[in-house]
């Protein structure tokens, strides 16, 4: 199949650690997150870290992030894109920052003194209906009096469906990159708007004529992937397989994950993601794969 986009899409695998996860652009990831944080935590420098974490013993449940890494000053990020909602998408968020905390321990007399830790999220769906315009939301530890408790936890969420502001709506960098990222796999050429010399450096990093052979293949297998995910979910939600809203809110019956589940599995989806997608344990999906094998 040959690729018909100009530039890769930032929600597949690929593009979105193309894009921000090489030395190379590493400016990229700089920028971006500058314009979501705090004007004391941001960054001038960052180093890339390990992205599979794992608990305190070869028992624990591992994390793998999609992006991780540490500014020059002792702040740690986790930077994850999420393509549908999941049930317990919170808690997998609160979760995945102990990781970074449990790491800072040190051996000897510590006097338990942290580092920040921010996880941001990009999520290619809507998680908070009842507020249908806010689609940036940073989340703090406060008091019952709404003061800040805890500044060094910080949770950071974007809901891109919910950005609709167009070009011509455009005036801060801020609205720029979320423009950018939305609608980066449709453009043919840079917008003018986007004249900022990032951006420059943001497009040419996207355009996939410019990859290696290998690299333009592994595009197109991530590109593959996430096409046949988006699938699985509309076809699940035309056959009334999966109640709640259309951004993938999976609660359905358990007859209705296995049936999605089975589809994916056809797919030639990844165990872990049909686990996220559904709700199901991976054993679970691994046994159900050897049933229909």
């Amino acid at each position: 199949m040959a690729l018909q986009e100009k530039y890769i899409n930032p929600f597949t695998d690929f593009g979105f650690k193309k894009l921000f996860g090489t030395e190379l652009n590493k400016p990229l990831l700089i920028s971006f997150l500058n314009q979501l944080l705090p004007q004391h935590h941001k960054i001038k420098k960052l180093s890339y870290l390990k992205t599979e974490n794992l608990g305190s013993d070869e028992f624990d449940r591992r994390a793998v992030f999609d992006l991780y890494c540490i500014s020059q000053t002792g702040e740690r990020f986790i930077v994850e894109t999420q393509k549908a909602r999941q049930k317990y998408f919170k808690d997998r968020s609160i979760f995945y920052t102990t990781f970074p905390i449990q790491e800072q321990a040190q051996k000897g007399d510590w006097d338990f003194k942290l580092n920040p830790v921010y996880l941001v999220a990009i999520l290619d769906f809507s998680f908070d209906e009842e507020r249908k315009e806010k689609f940036f939301h940073r989340v703090e530890l406060k008091d019952d009096e709404n003061r800040i408790f805890y500044d060094k936890l910080n949770f950071i969420f974007l809901e891109m469906p919910k950005f609709k502001k167009g070009e011509e709506d455009l005036e801060t960098i801020f609205d720029k990159w979320l423009y950018v990222l939305k609608h980066l796999s449709g453009f043919q050429k840079r917008p003018p708007k986007l004249k900022e010399r990032v951006f420059e450096r943001l497009f040419k990093a996207a355009e996939i004529a410019k990859y290696t052979k290998e690299e333009a293949m592994q595009y197109e297998e991530s590109l593959k992937q996430y096409r046949d995910f988006n699938n699985v979910i509309n076809t699940a939600i035309e056959e009334g397989k999966i109640q709640g809203k259309m951004q993938g809110k999976i609660e359905g019956k358990v007859e209705g994950k296995i049936e999605v589940a089975q589809n994916a599995l056809k797919k030639g989806l990844p165990v872990n993601l049909i686990a996220e997608l559904t709700g199901l344990s991976e054993k679970d999906i691994a046994r159900l794969s050897s049933e229909m094998e």
